[in-house]
């Protein structure tokens, strides 16, 4: 697998560098893809359960959103 490219724009002559990320670099964004993989499946599973609550009350979003204003 080949890693992401990183651009580097230098503005004091305007050259433009394309390179894959480095292993620091690299490991970083492994962290950060799976942290928001994380958050991205807890907010689903928020979600979900928040419409199944929904359903066992037998009352929509809508109707929640009236009751708690």
């Amino acid at each position: 697998m080949s890693r992401p490219m990183v651009r580097i724009h230098d503005l004091s002559d305007d050259s433009i560098t394309d390179r894959e990320m480095n292993d620091k670099e690299f490991a970083d964004y492994q962290a950060a893809q799976e942290a928001e993989a994380t958050r991205q499946a807890e907010a689903d599973a928020a979600a979900a359960a928040k419409a199944a609550l929904l359903t066992k009350l037998g009352i929509t979003a809508e109707e929640a959103k009236l009751l708690l204003s």
